[in-house]
């Protein structure tokens, strides 16, 4: 049996469950254009940008060419598949890993699967599941998998994809934690979207109002690009929360912001016309450019709520 040097079709299907395959360009929730199975300009195979889309052929065309170039050649340098009889499985979960993580050239699991110590390799690959400083759910069951595919051979059955015409129910097209489904729905109700009263569960004219609402495909799946969007907004507004928390906690600390009056300076302190002007103008373009800096920064909150009535700003708005 000869060594692997690309991955196979069911090592494809498994990466792109993970993933998500959004057809149409998207920005994640770093605020990086991304298009199909989590593809950015670092990936070197495509330049996504604002309207971008792309047929679901191209897609994988555009996969696999990254594959090929990128996490492939990283792969067959730096874990010995030779060491298992199932080696394209083993190949398949060492690229899915590598494509997520960009670390199987030091990552301790793969020095110890190349010593012969699998057991040791497989507790380490599965301490492969935080983000942000937290443990996800959807990482530690692509741990699973990638684990299952290196270790023993076995590929995950995949869930059939329910279309969004069955139900009336928005449909999960990546596998996520409970936790990530209660902030969509939290954030959801707080814009004000009709989700429906069952609590485990998401209208699908909600998702597809939303969808609509930021120029994202309206299909009523929360796929990888609608999920990135709302992670997006969750963040701006906490970081609008923290903004103004501060501001407010700013004039507490500062004491009294009662101004003094002029009969209560001292004697030749009192400030001539052309600095009072002066200052009001300084003062006037930092308000100015902060006012700038916060329409940028929040320029998705702002093309949502203006969508409706100023598209095409709302969709200029999106294009940085």
């Amino acid at each position: 049996m000869t060594t692997p040097t690309t991955i196979s079709e069911r090592g494809r299907a498994t990466l792109i469950h993970h993933e998500g395959e959004p057809l149409r360009a998207y920005r994640d929730a770093a605020g990086v254009w991304t298009i199909g199975a989590g593809l950015t300009a670092a990936s070197g195979v495509v330049k996504p940008r604002a309207g971008m889309t792309i047929t679901r052929e191209e897609a994988r065309r555009l996969l696999d060419l990254a594959i090929t170039r990128n996490y492939a050649p990283r792969v067959a340098r730096h874990l010995d598949t030779t060491r298992v009889p199932h080696r394209q499985a083993a190949f398949d979960g060492s690229v899915s890993f590598d494509y997520n993580t960009g670390r199987i050239h030091d990552c301790t699991w793969a020095q110890r699967f190349n010593a012969g110590n699998f057991s040791g390799a497989r507790a380490s690959l599965l301490t492969w599941v935080r983000a942000g400083g937290r443990v996800l759910r959807g990482l530690e069951r692509r741990r699973r998998d990638e684990a299952d595919m290196i270790f023993d051979g076995h590929y995950p059955l995949l869930p059939q994809q329910v279309q969004p015409a069955e139900t009336p129910f928005a449909v999960w097209a990546i596998a996520v934690d409970d936790s990530t489904r209660d902030r969509v729905r939290e954030l959801l109700v707080r814009l004000g979207y009709p989700v429906g009263s069952d609590v485990s569960r998401v209208q699908q004219i909600a998702v597809r109002q939303f969808q609509g609402d930021r120029g994202l495909v309206v299909d009523g799946i929360i796929g990888r690009a609608t999920l990135e969007t709302m992670q997006r907004e969750i963040d701006a507004q906490a970081r609008s929360t923290a903004a103004a928390t501060g501001a407010s906690g700013g004039a507490v600390a500062g004491g009294s912001s009662q101004v003094i009056p002029p009969d209560s300076l001292p004697d030749g302190s009192a400030l001539s016309t052309d600095l009072l002007l002066i200052g009001g103008c300084v003062a006037l373009a930092g308000c100015a450019l902060y006012g700038l800096w916060l329409a940028y920064h929040y320029r998705d909150l702002i093309a949502a709520r203006i969508h409706h009535r100023a598209p095409r700003l709302a969709e200029f708005l999106r294009s940085f």
